[in-house]
């Protein structure tokens, strides 16, 4: 120890001490008490505030035991009334309204719902825009409401169409790509149908026959060129009450000049025969009877005379109207 610590020490013990101790006061003081008081008040006053607008915004929110606003929350799940804003995806089990008012769902684009597997993979979509509804996904099905029916269905293979009735009303009919395969094809009552081909053949083709049957009306078969009636193996049978062939070239009989002439000469003042018979010769297939052939009177190579063995039927001679390929 050295010696200032020892003369220090030595000092400090050596001073008197005194019967009543000094007592000094402990507190805050002055300004500081007064900026201690201005706080708590102000804290006072902030909580005052807050409970407030707890209790404010409660009222407003309507937070109730049940729920939050329009938010309730039930034993079957949450009930939500009145209009609703989602901002971010909304993943729920099921969605229904409330029986006596109707569900919508509402975008400024488009309202897109997706269905997953259990791996997440997108399995079907449906998507509601501006300009298209679109549905993607491996079979889309339109069923009735009461039975159940399928009224719609398609896929990758067909489109199968289980109404009563398909009923086209545009103007421009229906148009097919390709075939189109059904056992009926019918009008509606009293409207006329139409099968057309505007630029193309329009071809009815059946292994067991085609027929054509028009019950309380005429059947007229109209073309540009030639009309062909061919069958292969049977027979052309025409059955009614009058057969009737016209534009057939017909001729006059003259009782001066016994000449058989055509009819394209309507200036002659000799009486006319209009009326003739028909034949048919083995070699042909229609003919017209007269009394002679006769190159002269303006009948080419389109008629001629037919055998002698077969003219002994008639009793003026037989000439025949060709008609071979």
């Amino acid at each position: 120890m050295t010696r200032e610590q020892y003369i220090l020490a030595t000092q400090q013990n050596s001073l008197p001490r005194t019967e009543h101790p000094q007592f000094y006061p402990v507190g805050i003081y002055g300004w500081r008490k007064r900026c201690l008081y201005f706080f708590v008040l102000l804290l006072l006053v902030t909580m005052i505030v807050n409970l407030a607008m707890t209790i404010w915004i409660l009222k407003v929110m309507n937070f109730t035991v049940d729920g939050m606003g329009n938010l309730r929350v039930t034993k079957k799940g949450i009930r939500l009334e009145g209009i609703s804003e989602f901002l971010l995806p909304l993943y729920v089990k099921e969605i229904h309204s409330r029986k006596d008012s109707p569900l919508v769902l509402q975008s400024d684009r488009n309202v897109t719902v997706n269905a997953r597997n259990h791996m997440g993979q997108l399995t079907g979509q449906l998507t509601v825009g501006a300009d298209a509804v679109e549905a993607q996904c491996k079979r889309f099905e339109v069923r009735a409401s009461d039975s159940g029916k399928v009224l719609f269905s398609a896929d990758e293979d067909e489109i199968v169409i289980g109404a009563d009735r398909l009923k086209v009303t545009g103007t421009e009919g229906a148009v097919f790509g390709h075939s189109v395969e059904t056992p009926h094809i019918r009008a509606e009552p009293s409207q006329d149908l139409k099968l057309e081909s505007p630029t193309r053949s329009l071809v009815m083709e059946a292994p067991r026959g085609v027929q054509v049957n028009a019950a309380a009306g005429d059947l007229k078969a109209t073309c540009r060129k030639e009309l062909h009636l061919q069958s292969t193996e049977g027979e052309i049978f025409l059955n009614a009450d009058t057969i009737r062939l016209g534009n057939l070239p017909v001729g006059s009989f003259s009782s001066s000049s016994s000449s058989f002439s055509s009819s394209s000469s309507p200036s002659s003042s000799a009486p006319r025969q209009t009326i003739y018979e028909l034949c048919a010769c083995p070699n042909v297939q229609f003919g017209f009877p007269c009394d002679k052939f006769d190159t002269s009177n303006g009948l080419q190579s389109n008629f001629f005379h037919c055998k002698q063995e077969y003219s002994a039927a008639f009793s003026r001679g037989l000439c025949c109207h060709s008609t071979q390929r």
